[in-house]
């Protein structure tokens, strides 16, 4: 938009630089990226005035400024260009609107209590194929997001997705026209902002203005109060509601969930069933608004269907570490409210718990509910009830003055986090998952940090999220029926099995692989539901098979006999086994020459049942070995055919590993088996996966060392020149292997690399810092982003899997999913 036309909406008669084309709108300052077509408006708040930044934005080359009032400061601003207004934020909100009316395009304007960023987010990867969609980006909601949020739509726009919230009234008669929405959804009605409004009612009025033109206007008719409200607003917009009632125009027949979750729905006289992998009722209602948008948008349900099974999770600000103690942390700060502790508590209980391990819940006042506070506190106190917390520990004046209404075995209270911080209470935190649940204005950052604290400042960061990212990586190539074995054995390659396999069941992965059957009830203890086969059976782990319900793979006469007689002992029929077919690799598996054998050995028994065969590719990830491969695919096909029609029942048949599944897709047939790909190992050149592990540990000392003098154990580290010597407490019992000595590996620490000075010691090792600006105290990374698993593999002449097996269990494991 031309700077003479948004002079002109303002009100402001003809300025210079009239031609200037505005394509960035700024109101922080330190976001400044292209200050030549840029224009900044000074916002006033309580707390800050953006008009003091105005300098300094000019001597960054901003020149075009909207603002409210002139400082003395602005006198030697010779060629800066004013827009002066009486309102910085009404301006803001008038030149988006008017940006806004110029695209006739479908705009999907998203308002209610909880959910609006993920079915934002939803809804972007569903419809992305298809649109060039403009949406918020992250939770940009409020009265400056939302503007700043339309301006990047473009001629070249086929869809906005928006979300607009509110905290007091007479707030959404503003965000109306920047959206001007075509299709509505009202996500949910809760307690959330509550404060501005004297009650939910009048909360709901206020969000529905936001619908005002729209052409429909999607929501759950299951909310009572919601839909009360919504026909006595009488809006313009055609209704389309969803949920159990015969009369929804989307019916929710039933809803089923078994590792992830499958919804049966009638829509206009058509019953058909959806899948998601989720299993918490958020994500339920969530799809279930997506499902709604493709309807109306004339997508098919087979069609709905198949990408709602593509979802994936979408980022939030929530941290799941491990503490001291042998204690899980989950930090959830994001909001304080009912519905957001709600479903915190939701994913508490969602995180398999861990043998001995107890639930205990640190939550702050929340603040601006709405409600009471005896009100307020009896909600909660039921809801902790309800989730059968073990240990409440409530921080505030507030919850303080309502431990009476709390009923949990243990209770405790304290006025503010730094009487928690010095209470006895916090050497006593054993063996219990932790969930900090508070308002930023607690500051429970610093419960986390006492929590989270160690000795061993070295750490295996896990990213959930891009463990996630990469199994939808490798699921993209794939067809939508082919099912997925991952690999977690050996500790899930040493990145903790517990988490990346509550992961992975969290994300639709059918079934889980080990290597020994204690692995595997180690997993069911933890709570892992989806089946788990163990690769290598041994006769005495039996017992803990059938009482764990894990499926052994098969691979020779002698195992197939055994398991057959210790099944028939337990009177067990058509107990779940996998065969193992041999097609090169020389290790396990029956050959095709035992096929007419097999076949009659198992045909004569009704002990076990083969519910799938499958063989291991030698080298799928090396072109060099790919006529070797298709020979080895051939073979497997010949033998799978022979034992798949001998049976009525349908066996599955799985040839591909993480290499397999990018270079020889054709032959993914009903499974395929994904480990050190969800690792961001891949197998094709240029393809850059989302890094999941980064080992990193700190700067212990740093000291001057002369020249001539060596460093380390034997003395082989010998200095040629005056050097600067950092000590990092990490070593060969954590991991880090000692043939990086002596100058062969290399650590990453602020932007530099730093090589390895003498011989790498038990718990210790030395880098050269020379010229490197660090101090005491700073990140060092060993491998991750900067310095790959593959690079530290190649180097060790080995294999990355290798690398990640080789982390020490002594090694603290953080995991994110944010």
């Amino acid at each position: 938009m031309k700077l003479s036309k948004i002079a002109q909406l303002l009100g402001f008669p003809v300025i210079d630089d009239a031609d200037a084309e505005i394509s960035w709108l700024l109101t922080d300052s330190r976001s400044l990226s292209f200050p030549s077509g840029t224009l900044f408006f000074a916002l006033k708040t309580s707390r800050n005035n953006g008009h003091k930044y105005i300098p300094e934005l000019y001597r960054q080359n901003q020149r075009f400024f909207v603002i409210s009032e002139i400082l003395p400061d602005f006198e030697n601003l010779t060629d800066a260009v004013f827009i002066q207004v009486n309102d910085t934020l009404q301006a803001l909100q008038t030149v988006a609107a008017a940006h806004r009316a110029e695209f006739g395009i479908p705009v999907v304007g998203i308002t209610g209590s909880n959910g609006k960023t993920v079915v934002k987010e939803w809804l972007y990867q569903l419809l992305h194929s298809d649109f060039r969609i403009v949406r918020s980006p992250r939770s940009y909601n409020s009265q400056i997001g939302v503007p700043l949020s339309v301006w990047p739509l473009s001629e070249s726009t086929g869809m906005g997705i928006f979300e607009a919230g509110i905290s007091q009234t007479g707030e959404m008669e503003k965000l109306q026209p920047i959206i001007c929405p075509t299709v509505g959804i009202f996500t949910n009605l809760g307690d959330a902002h509550q404060e501005g409004f004297s009650g939910l009612k009048q909360k709901a009025d206020e969000k529905l203005k936001l619908f005002k033109e729209a052409e429909v206007l999607i929501y759950n008719s299951d909310d009572k109060l919601l839909e009360i409200a919504i026909m006595q607003a009488k809006l313009k917009a055609g209704l389309f509601a969803w949920g159990k009632k015969p009369d929804a125009r989307l019916r929710v027949l039933q809803v089923v969930k078994n590792g992830n979750t499958t919804i049966s729905l009638k829509y206009e006289k058509q019953h058909f069933d959806v899948e998601i992998p989720f299993t918490d009722d958020a994500s339920v209602e969530n799809a279930l608004q997506c499902v709604c948008v493709m309807l109306y948008l004339n997508y098919t349900p087979e069609q709905i269907a198949q990408r709602l099974l593509r979802l994936e999770p979408v980022a939030m600000r929530l941290e799941v570490k491990e503490g001291v103690n042998g204690c899980l942390i989950i930090n959830d700060t994001y909001n304080s409210d009912l519905n957001s502790l709600n479903i915190a508590l939701n994913f508490l209980n969602l995180q398999a718990t861990r043998k001995n391990l107890s639930r205990t819940l640190v939550l702050s006042d929340i603040l601006q509910s709405g409600h009471t506070s005896a009100e307020l506190y009896s909600m909660v106190a039921e809801l902790v009830k309800n989730k059968q917390i073990n240990r409440m520990i409530g921080v505030g004046p507030e919850i303080s003055a309502n431990t009476s209404l709390f009923e949990t075995p243990e209770k405790y209270f304290f006025r503010d986090t730094a009487d928690l911080l010095t209470s006895p209470l916090m050497r006593e935190m054993r063996n219990e998952i932790i969930l900090l649940k508070g308002s930023r204005s607690f500051h429970f950052e610093d419960l986390l940090a006492r929590l989270e604290q160690t000795v061993h400042e070295t750490t295996l960061d896990v990213n959930l999220n891009a463990l996630v990212s990469n199994l939808n990586y490798f699921r993209s190539k794939l067809r939508p029926e082919t099912r997925v074995m991952c690999m977690v054995k050996a500790f899930a390659y040493g990145s903790g099995s517990v988490e990346i396999a509550r992961t992975l069941q969290n994300n639709r992965c059918e079934y889980l692989a080990v290597a020994v059957a204690d692995e595997g009830a180690e997993l069911r203890r933890e709570g892992i539901r989806v089946p788990i086969v163990v690769m290598n059976p041994e006769k005495s782990a039996f017992n803990t098979i059938f009482d764990n319900k894990l499926e052994p793979e098969i691979y020779s006469f002698r195992l197939l006999k055994l398991f057959i007689e210790a099944a028939e002992k337990l009177a067990l029929t058509d107990y779940p086994i996998h065969i193992k077919i041999d097609t090169g690799m020389k290790r396990l598996g029956f050959e095709e020459k035992d096929m007419p054998e097999l076949l009659n050995l198992l045909k004569n028994q009704n002990q076990v049942k083969v519910r799938s065969v499958f063989s291991h590719l030698v080298g799928s990830d090396n072109p060099a070995f790919d006529d070797f491969t298709r020979g080895q695919i051939e073979l497997y096909s010949r033998c799978a055919d022979v034992i798949s029609t001998s049976f009525s029942h349908r066996i599955l048949r799985h040839i591909l590993n993480s290499g397999g599944i990018e270079r020889f897709t054709e032959y993914q047939f009903d499974m395929v088996r994904l480990g050190i790909g969800l690792y961001d190992v891949s197998a094709l050149p240029g393809v850059k996966l989302e890094t999941v592990c980064t080992l990193k540990t700190i700067i212990l000392q740093i000291r001057d060392v002369k020249a001539g003098e060596t460093v380390g154990y034997s003395r082989v580290g010998k200095l040629t020149r005056d050097s600067r010597i950092g000590v990092i407490p990490i070593g060969y019992a954590d991991g880090f292997d000692r043939h990086l000595s002596n100058g062969a590996g290399e650590v990453w620490i602020n932007g530099h690399r730093a090589r390895v000075v003498g011989n790498i010691s038990m718990d210790i090792t030395m880098i050269d810092l020379t010229g490197i600006p660090a101090e005491e105290g700073d990140v060092v990374e060993i491998f991750g982003q900067n310095i790959t698993i593959q690079e530290v593999a190649d180097k060790l002449e080995t294999i990355p899997y290798e690398i990640l097996t080789s982390v020490s269990r002594r090694v603290k494991r953080v995991y994110f999913v944010d």
